[in-house]
Protein backbone atom coordinates (compact mmCIF):
# COMPACT_ATOMS: atom_id res chain seq x y z
CA UNK A 1 0.00 0.00 0.00
CA UNK A 2 1.60 3.32 -0.89
CA UNK A 3 1.42 6.54 1.15
CA UNK A 4 -1.21 7.73 -1.10
CA UNK A 5 -3.77 4.32 -1.21
CA UNK A 6 -2.87 4.80 3.07
CA UNK A 7 -4.19 8.34 3.36
CA UNK A 8 -7.40 7.22 1.35
CA UNK A 9 -7.41 4.30 3.67
CA UNK A 10 -7.48 7.16 7.05
CA UNK A 11 -10.47 8.50 5.91
CA UNK A 12 -12.39 5.51 6.78
CA UNK A 13 -11.09 6.07 10.62
CA UNK A 14 -13.48 7.34 13.14
CA UNK A 15 -13.68 7.68 16.78
CA UNK A 16 -14.64 4.34 17.31
CA UNK A 17 -12.59 1.81 18.90
CA UNK A 18 -13.50 -0.62 16.32
CA UNK A 19 -11.66 1.28 13.41
CA UNK A 20 -9.37 2.60 15.17
CA UNK A 21 -8.34 -1.10 16.61
CA UNK A 22 -9.27 -2.31 12.64
CA UNK A 23 -6.21 0.11 11.37
CA UNK A 24 -3.76 -0.35 14.32
CA UNK A 25 -3.83 -4.29 13.81
CA UNK A 26 -2.99 -3.27 9.93
CA UNK A 27 -0.20 -1.86 10.90
CA UNK A 28 1.19 -4.39 13.42
CA UNK A 29 0.72 -6.90 10.52
CA UNK A 30 2.33 -4.79 7.91
CA UNK A 31 5.07 -2.94 9.60
CA UNK A 32 5.69 -1.31 6.31
CA UNK A 33 3.00 1.34 6.96
CA UNK A 34 4.11 2.50 10.04
CA UNK A 35 6.37 5.03 8.37
CA UNK A 36 3.45 6.29 6.06
CA UNK A 37 1.19 6.59 8.66
CA UNK A 38 3.60 8.86 10.94
CA UNK A 39 3.99 10.46 7.33
CA UNK A 40 0.50 11.36 7.39
CA UNK A 41 0.33 12.54 11.10
CA UNK A 42 3.29 14.77 10.93
CA UNK A 43 1.10 16.66 7.48
CA UNK A 44 0.11 18.65 10.37
CA UNK A 45 -2.03 20.38 8.82
CA UNK A 46 -4.00 17.70 7.09
CA UNK A 47 -7.22 17.01 8.04
CA UNK A 48 -6.45 13.25 7.87
CA UNK A 49 -3.82 14.08 10.66
CA UNK A 50 -5.21 13.36 13.46
CA UNK A 51 -6.84 9.99 12.54
CA UNK A 52 -3.28 9.10 11.74
CA UNK A 53 -2.24 9.95 15.55
CA UNK A 54 -5.46 7.76 16.71
CA UNK A 55 -4.11 4.92 14.80
CA UNK A 56 -0.65 5.70 15.68
CA UNK A 57 -1.23 5.54 19.01
CA UNK A 58 -4.01 2.69 19.23
CA UNK A 59 -1.07 0.78 17.27
CA UNK A 60 1.12 1.92 20.18
CA UNK A 61 -1.48 0.97 22.90
CA UNK A 62 -1.18 -2.33 21.29
CA UNK A 63 2.27 -2.82 20.38
CA UNK A 64 4.68 -0.36 21.61
CA UNK A 65 7.33 -2.26 20.28
CA UNK A 66 6.40 -1.91 16.92
CA UNK A 67 6.94 1.94 17.28
CA UNK A 68 10.70 1.50 18.57
CA UNK A 69 12.68 1.60 15.04
CA UNK A 70 10.72 4.67 14.22
CA UNK A 71 11.55 6.57 17.67
CA UNK A 72 14.23 9.51 16.21
CA UNK A 73 11.49 10.55 13.20
CA UNK A 74 8.71 10.43 15.82
CA UNK A 75 10.69 12.58 18.26
CA UNK A 76 12.20 14.48 16.31
CA UNK A 77 8.78 15.89 14.64
CA UNK A 78 6.08 15.32 17.24
CA UNK A 79 6.09 19.09 18.49
CA UNK A 80 5.09 20.20 14.89
CA UNK A 81 1.75 18.60 15.56
CA UNK A 82 -0.50 21.37 16.80
CA UNK A 83 -4.35 20.47 15.83
CA UNK A 84 -6.01 19.43 19.24
CA UNK A 85 -7.96 15.61 18.28
CA UNK A 86 -3.86 14.90 16.94
CA UNK A 87 -1.74 16.42 19.94
CA UNK A 88 -4.10 13.88 22.86
CA UNK A 89 -2.97 10.57 20.90
CA UNK A 90 0.77 12.27 20.27
CA UNK A 91 1.00 12.78 24.14
CA UNK A 92 -0.68 9.91 25.07
CA UNK A 93 2.01 7.86 23.15
CA UNK A 94 4.70 9.32 24.76
CA UNK A 95 3.10 8.65 28.08
CA UNK A 96 3.40 4.80 27.00
CA UNK A 97 6.85 5.44 26.28
CA UNK A 98 8.06 7.08 29.67
CA UNK A 99 5.64 4.46 31.40
CA UNK A 100 7.32 1.61 29.77
CA UNK A 101 10.28 3.02 30.28
CA UNK A 102 9.95 2.97 33.96
CA UNK A 103 8.32 -0.24 33.82
CA UNK A 104 9.86 -2.82 36.62
CA UNK A 105 9.49 -5.16 34.43
CA UNK A 106 12.42 -5.17 31.69
CA UNK A 107 11.56 -4.60 27.89
CA UNK A 108 13.03 -2.66 24.60
CA UNK A 109 11.68 0.45 25.44
CA UNK A 110 14.37 0.75 28.26
CA UNK A 111 17.12 -0.11 25.83
CA UNK A 112 15.92 1.83 22.96
CA UNK A 113 14.47 5.15 24.10
CA UNK A 114 18.37 7.06 24.50
CA UNK A 115 18.47 10.40 26.17
CA UNK A 116 18.12 12.34 22.94
CA UNK A 117 14.51 10.78 22.80
CA UNK A 118 13.64 11.55 26.57
CA UNK A 119 14.86 15.42 26.57
CA UNK A 120 12.34 15.67 23.29
CA UNK A 121 9.86 13.93 25.59
CA UNK A 122 10.79 16.17 28.60
CA UNK A 123 10.60 19.47 26.40
CA UNK A 124 7.08 18.80 24.45
CA UNK A 125 5.42 17.98 27.68
CA UNK A 126 6.76 21.24 29.56
CA UNK A 127 5.56 22.59 26.10
CA UNK A 128 2.04 21.20 26.75
CA UNK A 129 2.14 22.18 30.25
CA UNK A 130 2.37 26.06 30.01
CA UNK A 131 0.49 26.34 26.66
CA UNK A 132 -3.00 26.51 26.06
CA UNK A 133 -3.73 22.80 25.80
CA UNK A 134 -6.77 20.87 26.73
CA UNK A 135 -6.57 18.76 29.77
CA UNK A 136 -5.66 15.45 27.98
CA UNK A 137 -2.05 16.51 26.77
CA UNK A 138 -1.38 18.05 30.27
CA UNK A 139 -2.58 15.33 32.27
CA UNK A 140 -0.44 12.68 30.12
CA UNK A 141 2.55 15.37 30.44
CA UNK A 142 2.69 15.44 34.49
CA UNK A 143 2.56 11.90 34.38
CA UNK A 144 5.74 11.51 31.89
CA UNK A 145 7.73 14.78 33.75
CA UNK A 146 6.94 12.60 37.61
CA UNK A 147 8.33 9.63 36.53
CA UNK A 148 11.38 11.73 34.42
CA UNK A 149 11.87 13.32 37.55
CA UNK A 150 13.64 10.27 38.85
CA UNK A 151 16.20 10.55 36.68
CA UNK A 152 16.13 14.33 35.60
CA UNK A 153 16.53 15.77 39.21
CA UNK A 154 15.41 19.56 38.10
CA UNK A 155 11.84 18.31 36.68
CA UNK A 156 10.06 17.88 39.68
CA UNK A 157 10.84 21.45 41.57
CA UNK A 158 9.72 23.32 37.65
CA UNK A 159 6.63 20.64 37.35
CA UNK A 160 5.73 21.82 40.94
CA UNK A 161 5.62 25.53 40.00
CA UNK A 162 3.87 25.14 36.80
CA UNK A 163 1.41 22.83 38.66
CA UNK A 164 0.40 25.22 41.83
CA UNK A 165 0.72 28.56 39.95
CA UNK A 166 -2.12 27.17 37.11
CA UNK A 167 -4.16 24.90 39.66
CA UNK A 168 -6.54 27.77 40.18
CA UNK A 169 -7.26 28.31 36.87
CA UNK A 170 -7.62 24.84 35.00
CA UNK A 171 -10.54 22.71 35.11
CA UNK A 172 -11.44 20.32 37.72
CA UNK A 173 -9.92 17.14 35.91
CA UNK A 174 -6.24 19.04 35.63
CA UNK A 175 -6.56 19.52 39.60
CA UNK A 176 -7.38 16.67 40.52
CA UNK A 177 -4.37 15.01 38.24
CA UNK A 178 -2.29 17.92 39.88
CA UNK A 179 -3.10 17.09 43.32
CA UNK A 180 -2.39 13.56 42.90
CA UNK A 181 1.11 14.45 41.06
CA UNK A 182 2.11 16.96 44.32
CA UNK A 183 1.49 14.95 46.40
CA UNK A 184 3.58 12.08 44.65
CA UNK A 185 6.66 14.87 44.77
CA UNK A 186 6.03 15.98 48.15
CA UNK A 187 6.10 12.51 49.53
CA UNK A 188 9.58 11.77 47.83
CA UNK A 189 10.79 14.75 49.23
CA UNK A 190 10.20 13.60 52.51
Amino acid sequence: MTTTQLYQELKNVNHSREKRLYYANLLIKNPNLIPKTLEILFMVDDKISPRAAWVFEFMCKENLEASLTYLDYFTENMHKVHQDSAVRPVAKVCEYLITAYYAKTANRVQSELLPKHREKIIELCFDYMINDEKIAPKAYSMNCLYLLGKDYEWIHPELLLILERDFQMQSSGFKARARHIIKKINSKKS
